[in-house]
């Protein structure tokens, strides 16, 4: 339709004349409304009429339309070339079936009409001159309309722009309250609650999200198959409890699991089996050590792609994890090797984050990953450096034990066409005793920040280099500020520590 009208603004030149024509030898004509050529049977049909009930149609080569669409009044001029009489095509016997005819005709060019002085232009084209800008007002109260009366706990809240929705945190319950069976999401995080007894949960069918964070819950107070039975759940969130076992068994649905500062030391060979959806797996802060791999609880789940297991008593890397793998955190922990070609069945690795171990030697190639975007061994016992892949942009090797970045390791072929990624380096707090060489710039021609610090050159004192952050590719506003920071060196360099230190977190959100 849109089509249609815009060519009707085009063909200016095509007007349907309808002759209402009567007993009387005064002929008037009626412009209802520009219509396209197509639509009548000749281009220029004026020695060919357009016969219609009561009418005779025409179109006038010599007449451009307005933008106003009448009906118009005026004189219909006798075309030259006309071989025929106007007694020979107007048909005088205006009955009541040709009245009504006349009457449709008009309503049906009322309808293209009213697209006429229409500007689509005001619509498509930009924003209108005279629109009234915009502005959130958080504290406006948004009203919807439920199919059917919202059910709530007295004790949690429902918003009414949000009713699939049940809020019952920071209320000190001690116990679930009963859930409404359309509730999708709810949140009982930061109370007093022990128990899961499957009683609240009798009528729930589309919940999707429970939040249970932040409570004194333990395993042996959770009903059997609570959870199991909830089989449209997606996210679970256990954290900060007081689970000493793992709580399965869980619904094949699930697609987050968060169990983080929890007392968890053990690992059933069956609590995993079955959850095929798992993406995300977050155990950190947890009693695990090696023995919870003998069973290789990870191997099956083939959708993992964010496995959590820093703060806790591992001292082996995991085995058999699942090749889908994106994001493995491994923070303070006890690891001391890593196995070779140990990565090789987690090509699709971006982040690997093991600062807080006790790594001293890693082969050459371990981290050849083709997507591998951040790598963290911090506080580690490094003593070398290693190979860095192609893709890699953020590398943290800081208080280690380095004496000497040689670039060659870490890079030892030059590609114009693959040029390497890595834009920042952090290696404060080593023994370096000079600075990177600029070898480094030809094999990492991105990079932007070379981070220094202080190093630990001696027992006794830290000591800095003469330039204890390198940056490229500064604008004038970042090289002034750069200058500024460099008065303040002390200063700004603690403040730079604590800001790396706060922006990597142990957990992926």
């Amino acid at each position: 339709m849109t089509q249609h009208l815009q060519q009707v603004m085009m063909w200016h030149k095509a007007v349907f004349l309808i002759l209402l024509a009567n007993q009387k030898r005064g002929h008037k004509a009626v412009i209802l409304c520009c219509l396209p050529t197509r639509l009548l049977p000749t281009k220029y049909g004026l020695d060919r009429p357009f016969v219609l009930p009561a009418g005779v149609g025409y179109v006038l080569d010599d007449f451009t339309s307005t933008r106003t669409c009448c009906p118009l009044q005026l004189e219909l001029l006798r075309h030259p070339k006309s071989k025929f009489s106007w007694s020979q095509h107007i048909n005088l016997n205006m009955g009541i079936l040709s009245h009504l005819l006349i009457l449709h005709l008009l309503w049906a060019a009322l309808v293209f009409c009213q697209y006429e002085d229409y500007d689509f232009e005001d619509e498509y084209g930009g924003e209108p001159d005279h629109q009234v800008p915009y502005y959130f007002n958080p504290d406006a109260q948004v009203e919807a309309r439920f199919p059917f009366p919202v059910e709530c706990a007295k004790e949690c809240f429902c918003p009414p722009a949000f009713p699939l929705s049940m809020y019952c945190d920071h209320r000190k319950l001690k116990t679930i309250p009963n859930i409404p069976s359309h509730v999708q999401q709810l949140y009982l995080q930061n109370n007093n609650i022990e128990a899961v007894p499957a009683g609240p949960f009798t009528n729930v069918t589309f919940i999707r999200e429970i939040n249970l964070s932040y409570n004194n819950i333990k395993f042996h107070m959770i009903d059997h198959g609570v959870f199991a039975k909830l089989s449209h759940l997606v996210q679970l969130h256990l954290q900060h409890n007081e689970l000493e076992e793992f709580p399965f068994p869980l619904p094949s649905s699930l697609e987050r699991l968060l169990l983080g500062f929890n007392n968890i030391s053990r690992l059933p060979a069956n609590a995993l089996e079955g959850l095929l959806n798992m993406t995300t797996l977050d155990l950190c802060n947890n009693l695990l050590d090696d023995s919870v791999f003998k069973e290789k609880p990870f191997s099956n789940m083939k959708n993992l792609m964010q496995l959590n297991l820093c703060n806790n008593k591992l001292q082996t890397m995991p085995p058999d994890l699942p090749p889908s793998l994106r994001h493995l955190s491994l923070e303070n922990n006890s690891i001391s090797h890593i196995p070779e070609n140990y990565f090789h069945r987690l090509p699709h690795i971006i982040a690997l984050r093991m600062s807080h171990n006790n790594l001293q030697d890693i082969p050459p190639n371990t981290f050849n990953l083709p997507n591998l975007l951040e790598l963290n061994l911090g506080h580690n016992k490094l003593k070398q450096v290693f190979y860095i892949p192609r893709s890699l942009q953020h590398l943290y090797i800081e208080d280690n034990e380095i004496e000497n970045i040689n670039v060659t390791v870490m890079c030892p072929t030059l590609d114009p066409l693959n040029i390497k990624q890595l834009t920042y380096i952090r290696v404060d707090q080593n023994k370096l005793t000079s600075p990177i060489s600029t070898y480094a710039f030809f094999c990492f021609p991105l990079i932007r920040t070379i981070y220094y610090g202080e190093q630990n050159v001696t027992v006794s004192r830290p000591s800095q280099l003469r330039t204890p952050v390198f940056r490229r590719f500064l604008t004038p506003e970042e090289f002034q500020e750069a200058e500024d920071n460099h008065e303040t060196l002390n200063q700004g360099t603690e403040e730079d520590h604590e800001a790396e230190d706060s922006y990597f977190h142990p957990y992926y959100h």
